[in-house]
């Protein structure tokens, strides 16, 4: 009975490593590099679209900031309410 549990464990841890093996052997071919790779290009480019959506948004905000700051998005006054220019040469 010892023995078949032994020769048991031992197929099974066997088995374990001969699928690692495999599994790692498998990424070290073209096509498993190549996957890597086009994995890897992938997250790249959604980090650089998330941190340009980031940048946008930030500038976004600080505009808005400066716009009320500076009084940019006041209303403008009415066109009576302003002297003309020249006006005052026509008048004489």
């Amino acid at each position: 009975m010892r023995r078949l549990f032994w020769l048991a464990m031992g197929i099974t841890i066997g088995a374990l490593v001969v699928r690692r093996l495999s599994r790692a052997a498998e990424k070290l071919t073209p096509q498993g590099i190549a996957g890597q790779l086009a994995d890897g290009l992938r997250d790249l480019a959604e980090a650089i679209g998330d941190f340009g959506a980031d940048v946008r948004a930030a500038a976004a905000a600080r505009e808005d900031e400066l716009r009320a700051g500076t009084g940019l998005d006041a209303p403008l006054p009415e066109q009576t309410a302003l002297p003309r220019r020249g006006a005052h040469a026509a008048d004489s």
